[in-house]
């Protein structure tokens, strides 16, 4: 199945970032540290120009630790970028994001001249949990579904720092269907727009080839079976996703797999690796990759 989505109000944010980014300091990047390549949009990179870029890299705490250390060598070889993993929901984490923002804009920061950040990425990758953790309060609406926000607000964080919140954008073609299979093992794809049992046996896949002890130790398996179909048959016993006489109903059982991998209940694991970094190895109690 090919996954095709871009719902029509990301035409018209993306118009409109367009034109809030000219009038912006710093612009963060909200990725998925889990994919830090397929879920970056090309498009927000052709509208940055000059200015100041932190990629920060949400949801650190469910990808593997020394994947991430290498994405974060790779982008900060990038000029004016700068990268900064972490965990949305973290206040003591993201602290660290606004002395970054009034680092790069030292000029602004003063009564009546405040930093002026656009907060920008696509959806589901942390943006509105973000802002909410920042502002310490519910300021933008957040959930388990891609798309949430629709529309731009602006948020003065009474600490010098003014965010613009804008809308979760995809690009329209969709090229890369590898990448985009990634993005919905992720849940940054519409359920309506891909089809979960394929998606769940192409993640199984993955798992089977990147970390199989991982598979082993959660659903209680001594040997891998021979294919993703099988694994997910497997996972679906192991969970109770079964129908009448006995059999798996693939599709809950594949539905049961991708909650389970979003949600970090295998490990702390990553989709995608930097080539042009070498991963340097953490030690063993720390890289999941090694757990039995």
């Amino acid at each position: 199945m090919t996954i095709k989505w871009y719902p029509g109000h990301m035409s018209k944010a993306l118009e409109k970032i367009a034109d809030l980014i000219k009038r912006v300091d710093v612009v963060i990047e909200v990725l998925d540290a889990r994919l830090p390549m397929s879920s970056s949009n090309h498009q927000l990179e052709n509208l940055r120009r000059t200015k100041p870029w932190i990629k920060v890299l949400n949801k650190h705490d469910l990808a593997d630790p020394a994947i991430t250390k290498a994405w974060v060598r790779v982008f900060e070889q990038q000029a004016g970028v700068r990268a900064l993993p972490m965990s949305s929901k973290q206040h003591a984490e993201t602290k660290q994001l606004i002395k970054l923002c009034q680092l790069l804009a030292p000029k602004r920061g003063k009564p009546g001249f405040p930093v002026r950040v656009m907060v920008v990425g696509i959806p589901n990758v942390g943006k509105s949990t973000l802002i909410n953790t920042l502002a310490g309060r519910s300021m933008a609406k957040v959930g388990d579904k891609p798309a949430i926000t629709t529309t731009t607000q602006q948020i003065d964080l009474r600490n010098g720092v003014v965010l613009s919140d804008t809308p979760g954008v995809l690009w329209p073609d969709m090229a890369d269907q590898e990448g985009a299979y990634r993005l919905a093992a992720t849940g940054a794809i519409g359920a309506n727009a891909m089809d979960c049992t394929t998606v769940g046996f192409f993640a199984g896949e993955f798992m089977m080839r990147r970390y199989p002890e991982m598979l082993k130790k959660r659903y209680k398996l001594e040997t891998l079976p021979d294919n993703p179909t099988e694994l997910v048959e497997s996972i679906g016993r192991c969970l109770g996703c079964l129908v009448a006489g006995g059999g798996i109903d693939l599709h809950r059982a594949a539905e049961a797999f991708l909650r389970e991998l979003r949600a970090g209940k295998l490990g702390r694991i990553s989709f995608e690796e930097p080539v042009q970094a070498p991963v340097e190895p953490v030690p063993d109690e720390e890289n999941p990759a090694n757990r039995q």
